[in-house]
Formats: C-alpha cells, sequence, structure tokens
C-alpha cells in the first residue's frame, strides 16, 4: 500500500523529485568511476610481451617483507605486511643451475634487462627501451630477418620497429646511451617478435656487453624457463617452485609474467589502489552531505503536504515509510543511470591517466559489474538514509506544530541539529590540530580533504544560525540599497533554513576547490625553496635523455671544477618509504647546502648516511647512530648516520654516497650533476660537446625546470579531485534552482502588491550574493585553516601558498554559478501571469 503512494507521489510531484535524482546520478556515476579505478588496481591485467614464449618465469622478491609477533593474554599473534620497492630486484644467476635440474624443464634462459635508449631523431615512439643479451631472444622469441646475431662488444641487434622509424639497417651506425656514456654500435641485424610487442622497444647485445652494461656481475633479472615437450606448465611451476624452496626467488606463470616484465605496471595498482580508494571516500563523503541538503530542501518544500498527512491521522512510521519508498524509488532510477554513467567516466579518467603518465598503458582496465552494483547499493543506501535524516521532525512533531510549521519556519534549529553542528565543528578543529604534526605527505594528504568535508558538514548543520548572524551584521549595508536589500534581509532571517541549504553546496566548492588548488602549490613551493636556498653550484648539467653520464663528471673534474652528481630513488627503512639520493662526497660543501644541524657532511663515504630531521625524528637517529634500510632494489644495508639536515623536503629524507646509490638502481645516470666552477656557460658547453641532449642551466633555470615537473604531477591530483569538485559545482546549480523554483507563489504575491519583475529579481539577486558572501567567507576560512595547518606540518611554517589571481578565479566561478542558477529559474518564475499563479492550487 505505502509502495504505491509512493509511486503515485513521486509520477505527481516528478518535477520536485528531479533535483533529487541529479544529486543521485551524479553521485552513483562518482562512485562508479572510482570503483573501475580501484577494481584496476586490484584486478587489472599485465599481459607479457618479452615472455610470452617463457610458461614460466623465475625472478627476484620486489618486496620488503616485516613480521611482527604479539604474545598476549597467552596468545600468539603473527602479523606479515609487504610493501614494493622502488627498484627491480635482481636474483642470483647460480640459480639457474639448480632450475635446470627440475624435471620437465628443457631450457633456462637467463634474462638481463637495463636501460638502453637510441639516440636518434625519431625517438622510440613512446615506448620504453630495453637493452638485452641475444641469448635471451628466445623468450619472446625474436628471430633475425636480416642479418646476423651481435658476436663482438660493438654489435647490436634492434627490432624491426626501430628500423623502420628509423630507417635502419645491417651495417648502418646507432649510438645508444646505456648505464655507461653514450656509444656507438654497428647494427649487424633486424629481429622480429614472434608474438606482439606493442610496449617496448628492444635491442639486443652481445652476452659480454649485456653484462657489461647491466652492471650485476653475477646476477640476473630473471630466468625464462621452456618446459620440456609434452609437460604442462603448471606442473613445471610446481616443481621449480619445490626446487627454490627456501630461496626468495618468486616463480610466475600467466598474466603473472606481465608485473614481472613490467615493474611500472604492478607499482601503479598500488598507486591506483590507494588513488582510487581516496577519490572515493571524499566522493562518498561529499555525496553524502549533498544528498542529505538535497533531499532536506525536497522535504522542505512538501512541508505543508505533510504536515496535512500528519493532520488527517498519518502516523509518524506512516511519513517515514512514504519518505523511504520515495527516496528507494528515485534512488534506483537515479542509481541504475548514474551507474551505468559512471562505467565510460571511468574508462575517460583512466585513460587520462594514461596520457599524463600516472599509470603506465600496459596496466589494462579492469571491469565488471562489481562497481555499478556497489555504487548502486550505495545510492539506495544514501537515499533512504538521507530521506530518514530530512523526514526526522516532520515525523517526530504533533500534528498541529506541523500545520503551524508548514507557513513560516521555526526561529531556531532544533537543538539536536545544533548539537551535532558543533560536535562536528569541534571534531574539524581537532583534525586541524591533528594535521599540524603530520609531516608526510601519505599521512597528511587524507586528514586534510577529511578535515574540509567535515568542517564543511558543520555549516551545514548550522547553517540557518549562520545565516541569520549574517543578516544581522549586513542588514545595515543592504538597508542602503533601497527597499529591495530590506526585502532581501526580511527573507534571509525568515527563511533561514532554505538559504542554509544553498551556502551549504557554495561553501563546500569553494573551500573544497581552494584546498585541492593550493596544497600542491604549498608542498611543492616549500620544496623549492629549500632546493633554491640548498644549491651553491654555479651551474647545474641536465639531461633531456635518460640521464647525465658518468663520464661528464669526469671530463669537469680534468678542468679542476668541482663536481656533484646526483642519482635519485627510493629507500625503505623498515616498511617506511623515503626520497633518498645519492652524491658524490668530494667536495660537496661546495656545490650543496642541506643546512647541517648535526654532524657533519665530510664523513659521508659509502658506509654512512645523511639523514633529514624528519627522519632523524621518526626512527631516533643522531651523528654516530646506526641505521637499517633496504635499497631500492632490495639489497638490505646497515649504515652509520654522519649528519642531520633541515632541507629534507628540496632534498629528499636520506642521502648517501654517490657510488653506494649508483649500484642499486635501474639507472644509475645522474639525474642533475652541480658543478661549482669560475667558467663560463659556454666554456662548460665546449668541454660537453661531444655528449648529446645535455644543457647547461643556471641554478634559476634548474628552478623553473623543476617547477614545470611540479605542475605536471599536480595535474594528476587535480584530475583525480576535479571530478569531485564538478559534482559539488553541479550540486551548487541544482541545490539554487531548487530553491528558487518553490518561491512561484512568493514572487507572483509580489508582483501583485506592485513590484516589478525587475526589482523582484534585484531582491533575488542581492540574497544570492549575501548568500554568496557568507559562503566565500566560510569555505575560505576552513581553506585557509586546513592549509595553514598543512603547511605548519610539513614544511615547519604556517604560510600556505595561495595564488591570488587563481583564488580569485574560483570565486569568480562559484558566483558565476550562484548568479546564473539562480537568475534562470527566477527570470522563468515571472514569466508566468501573477494572477494566475496567486489563483492556482498549491
Amino acid at each position: 500500500m505505502m509502495l504505491r503512494y509512493a509511486l503515485q507521489t513521486v509520477r505527481a510531484r516528478m518535477a520536485g523529485f528531479l533535483g533529487a535524482f541529479l544529486a543521485l546520478m551524479c553521485a552513483a556515476a562518482l562512485i562508479t568511476a572510482c570503483g573501475t579505478l580501484l577494481e584496476t588496481g586490484l584486478r587489472g591485467t599485465i599481459h607479457t610481451e618479452r615472455y610470452a614464449a617463457a610458461p614460466v618465469v623465475v625472478s627476484a622478491d620486489q618486496y620488503v617483507h616485516h613480521t611482527k609477533v604479539k604474545h598476549k593474554k597467552g596468545k600468539t599473534k603473527v602479523k606479515h605486511k609487504a610493501k614494493p620497492i622502488a627498484e627491480r630486484a635482481w636474483i642470483s644467476a647460480d640459480l639457474g643451475t639448480t632450475i635446470a635440474r627440475t624435471p620437465g624443464v628443457a631450457r633456462v634462459v637467463p634474462e638481463l634487462t637495463f636501460l638502453a635508449q637510441p639516440l636518434t631523431p625519431s625517438g622510440t615512439g613512446d615506448r620504453t627501451a630495453y637493452g638485452h643479451a641475444w641469448d635471451s631472444a628466445a623468450l619472446t622469441p625474436y628471430r633475425l630477418n636480416a642479418g646476423r646475431a651481435p658476436r663482438a662488444a660493438g654489435d647490436l641487434v634492434i627490432d624491426d620497429g626501430l628500423a623502420a622509424r628509423a630507417h635502419l639497417r645491417p651495417g648502418d651506425r646507432l649510438t645508444v646511451q646505456s648505464t655507461r656514456s653514450p656509444h656507438s654500435y654497428r647494427v649487424t641485424g633486424v629481429a622480429t617478435p614472434g608474438a606482439p610487442v606493442r610496449h617496448q622497444t628492444s635491442l639486443f647485445f652481445s652476452t659480454a656487453e649485456a653484462r657489461r652494461l647491466a652492471a650485476h656481475p653475477g646476477q640476473v633479472t630473471a630466468f625464462g624457463v621452456l618446459p620440456a615437450e609434452g609437460t604442462d606448465p603448471a606442473t613445471v611451476r610446481q616443481a621449480v617452485t619445490r626446487a627454490l624452496h627456501g630461496t626468495t626467488a618468486q616463480v610466475s606463470t600467466g598474466d603473472a609474467r606481465g608485473s614481472v616484465e613490467f615493474l611500472d605496471a604492478a607499482a601503479a595498482r598500488t598507486r591506483l589502489v590507494s588513488m582510487g580508494g581516496a577519490m572515493g571516500g571524499t566522493s562518498l563523503l561529499v555525496a553524502i552531505l549533498v544528498v542529505v541538503g538535497t533531499f532536506a530542501l525536497t522535504v522542505q518544500q512538501r512541508h505543508r503536504e505533510l504536515a496535512l498527512l500528519r493532520a488527517i491521522a498519518a502516523t509518524p512510521g506512516q511519513i517515514r515509510k512514504l519518505l523511504g519508498r520515495e527516496a528507494l524509488i528515485v534512488g534506483a532510477a537515479a542509481g541504475t543511470t548514474g551507474a551505468l554513467l559512471g562505467l565510460p567516466l571511468g574508462g575517460w579518467l583512466h585513460s587520462r591517466f594514461v596520457s599524463l603518465g600516472a599509470v603506465p598503458v600496459t596496466l589494462q582496465p579492469s571491469v565488471s559489474a562489481f562497481p555499478p552494483l556497489a555504487a548502486l547499493a550505495a545510492t539506495l543506501l544514501g537515499a533512504w538514509a538521507a530521506a530518514r535524516i530530512a523526514s526526522r521532525r516532520i515525523a517526530g512533531i504533533r500534528p498541529a506544530e506541523a500545520l503551524a510549521e508548514a507557513r513560516t519556519e521555526r526561529s531556531r534549529p532544533a537543538w539536536g541539529r545544533i548539537v551535532a553542528g558543533l560536535l562536528l565543528l569541534a571534531g574539524g578543529i581537532v583534525l586541524v590540530a591533528v594535521l599540524t604534526s603530520l609531516r608526510t605527505e601519505p599521512a597528511s594528504t587524507p586528514v586534510t580533504f577529511l578535515a574540509v568535508v567535515v568542517l564543511c558538514t558543520s555549516v551545514a548543520l548550522l547553517g540557518p544560525l549562520l545565516v541569520k548572524a549574517a543578516a544581522l551584521l549586513l542588514a545595515g549595508p543592504l538597508r542602503l540599497t533601497g527597499q529591495g536589500g530590506r526585502l532581501a534581509t526580511a527573507n534571509l532571517r525568515g527563511n533561514a533554513t532554505r538559504m542554509a541549504s544553498v551556502v551549504t553546496p557554495l561553501t563546500l566548492l569553494i573551500g573544497m576547490t581552494c584546498t585541492v588548488l593550493f596544497v600542491q602549490s604549498t608542498l611543492g613551493d616549500a620544496a623549492r625553496a629549500q632546493a633554491r636556498e640548498g644549491v651553491t653550484a654555479n651551474w647545474v648539467v641536465a639531461a633531456q635523455g635518460p640521464g647525465v653520464p658518468g663520464e661528464v663528471a669526469q671530463r669537469l673534474r680534468a678542468q679542476h671544477d668541482t663536481v656533484t652528481e646526483v642519482v635519485r630513488t627510493t629507500v625503505r627503512v623498515g616498511l617506511d618509504k623515503y626520497s633518498a639520493q645519492g652524491v658524490t662526497p668530494a667536495g660537496l660543501t661546495r656545490t650543496w647546502d642541506p643546512k647541517v644541524t648535526a654532524g657533519s657532511l665530510g664523513g659521508l663515504a659509502p658506509g654512512t648516511v645523511a639523514v633529514s630531521e624528519l627522519a632523524a625524528d621518526q626512527h631516533h637517529l643522531r651523528p654516530g647512530s646506526t641505521l637499517k634500510l633496504t635499497l631500492g632494489d632490495g639489497t638490505p644495508a646497515t649504515l652509520t648516520v654522519a649528519a642531520v639536515y633541515a632541507r629534507g623536503l628540496g632534498f629528499g629524507d636520506l642521502t648517501f654516497a654517490h657510488d653506494l646509490v649508483a649500484h642499486h638502481v635501474d639507472n644509475p645516470l645522474a639525474s642533475s650533476v652541480l658543478v661549482s666552477t669560475a667558467r663560463t656557460q659556454k666554456e662548460l658547453a665546449t668541454t660537453l660537446r661531444e655528449f648529446p641532449g645535455l644543457r647547461i642551466l643556471s641554478p634559476a633555470a634548474a628552478d623553473s625546470l623543476q617547477a614545470d615537473r611540479q605542475q605536471a604531477n599536480a595535474e594528476v591530483n587535480y584530475l583525480a579531485m576535479g571530478l569531485v569538485l564538478a559534482f559539488t559545482a553541479i550540486a551548487v546549480v541544482n541545490t539554487l534552482a531548487m530553491s528558487v523554483a518553490e518561491r512561484v507563489r512568493e514572487f507572483a504575491l509580489l508582483r501583485l502588491a506592485g513590484a516589478t519583475r525587475r526589482q523582484v529579481l534585484r531582491v533575488l539577486r542581492t540574497e544570492v550574493l549575501t548568500v554568496l558572501l557568507l559562503a566565500t567567507a566560510l569555505g575560505s576560512g576552513i581553506a585557509l585553516a586546513v592549509l595553514s595547518a598543512f603547511s605548519l606540518g610539513m614544511t615547519g611554517r604556517a604560510a600556505p601558498t595561495v595564488t591570488p589571481l587563481l583564488y580569485v578565479t574560483v570565486v569568480a566561478v562559484a558566483a558565476l554559478l550562484a548568479l546564473v542558477s539562480s537568475a534562470v529559474p527566477g527570470r522563468a518564475a515571472l514569466r508566468v501571469p501573477a494572477v494566475t499563479v496567486a489563483t492556482a492550487k498549491e
């Protein structure tokens, strides 16, 4: 019976439910899109290319493991955690003999994979180039279609894709930038893969040259295992796993081989899970806030109708059931539509992340029914909960009070609403206080956005009181605008609840947008400021390609220049991840000043490390302390702390000797070379003219280049939160349109009392501008408090970086949305003759 009444109500008031439908539909689409990213991170496929002909692949463990044992109340709990390492882990070549003796194994092919960038005008066409030994060509397999295999150190076989792009053939010369200085090789052959290879370029060297360039003596990247004819690969996998028991070697088959081949895709899984979860969580919180506000406005617009139902003996339970079933009907329609729209939205989001370089193309998106179904369930639950929350007042009061409140708003909100708002305000203040103590970006970022949502929710609950306070403060200035200002003031005071429903999404839009935009600039500018102050060299040598070769530093030192090579990596202390760098210890203080606060950089050597104040505080370190860590390729190291420095944000939290890091990274070339010299830029360029792709930059020019890179990285975060902001903007338009559309009768009475259309629109515009001023103050205040706390925790100074022009643009866009979304329905309402509206049934 109640379901039939709900269906009839939805049919009769379809226009009234349109706002709730749009809010729920957008929420469902957003949740589905985030869900597809999360699912891709969890279940996305990484197809193998290089190992297509090797059913079984043995590789090193790409994780750091930590086991924690707890003894409590006579019980023992064992907790195991694992985190990925940043570089490729290598495996002992001696294991090849063990694998070859395993029953069912016909052949074991050792694989070497290392940096090898061909220096051609045509490049590699968005493909990453890798070097290999020709012995491992059978893993794909590659077969020669022209020329011969490489035999000498100067021989090279290239794949047919590179040969076609660069117009190369056997006998031509090709310069390759590998892990050493650029070297010219003679192309001896062109090979064609036996399986599709779409995402990489392969260069094959002689075995001895490949081992020299790989620079990991006694180790290999992986082993490709070819089963004997007629042997099931699954059986071979089990046999190899048993044979390697007791080692850290990993045995992979099927699509799991892709994770061994494409480490960046495997790392992107973790990034997507984190990004999808953060986006989904923020989206869900924002959606709940918006949907509850929309349903509250819908119920408020139906207050008279619901009061009459109470007056004719409808029980509170029946009112709640009616509104709940209406919400479920609207939620089902909106959730289904939004979930279907969210699938292409998720695909578009994934493609944008790929184009920005945040996700490699080798990680294929995974699409299933789970994200749409989860979005539909969340939409139904959210709609039902929103209706229950919005109906508490009308269902809980006596019928006579309901009829009285149908005409005029209560003088103040319910005490429960005020208490809840104050509690959320206190919670938001606590989150802001916590934010000041968080010093790492992974820890502070979720708290930052959570604080904004919690504070905006407190604004939603305390909104009527805030609107009345704003009307009181602005009463004087509004009176100066004439009768329209007085009428606007009266409307703000008399309809504070309705106006508060508009303040909430506007506050959320301004607060969230400012936070998203200025969090990145605050952190980036602080890091760049530390880097500017810390680089004391005269010049910075940078490369357009994979890096600066070591021979560049040797050439410069031969001219009596002080040179510091810088290699970047990421290491783990326990399971904690830290950005790190390797620098040349000799003459370091002439080119680099990290603001040492304890110890001395003079003690930096292969067996020591300098740490930032953050790392020192987290692990209780001081000069002379012992630090156990895991290098980028999984190699454990125990080092002595030589110094503690303050500029960790600009240079990373750990600094090692260059040679220690260079032997444990995929790319040992320097990311930059700092040069302290009296020579000019032109003289340096003359010395390095034999090295292609190098640039001699001043520290200021290098800083500008770093700013461009940071902007490119920030675009990923802007895109990640852009959908949430777009949803909030839609909520602003939706709520304002609903709020204005219900005032048709009010506008008609004003017209009958002698007001012109222009005067009515002026009153409406004054109200909107007042609400916008309040929302701007609240949203800006929330953003400023959160950003200041973020800045204090991350940089030590409560000085967020705010671009004035960008801030003005945010407010201007919010104002434009508010004015347009109120003026359009307002003008539409005034087109209907006032007499017709006044004499029509409510």
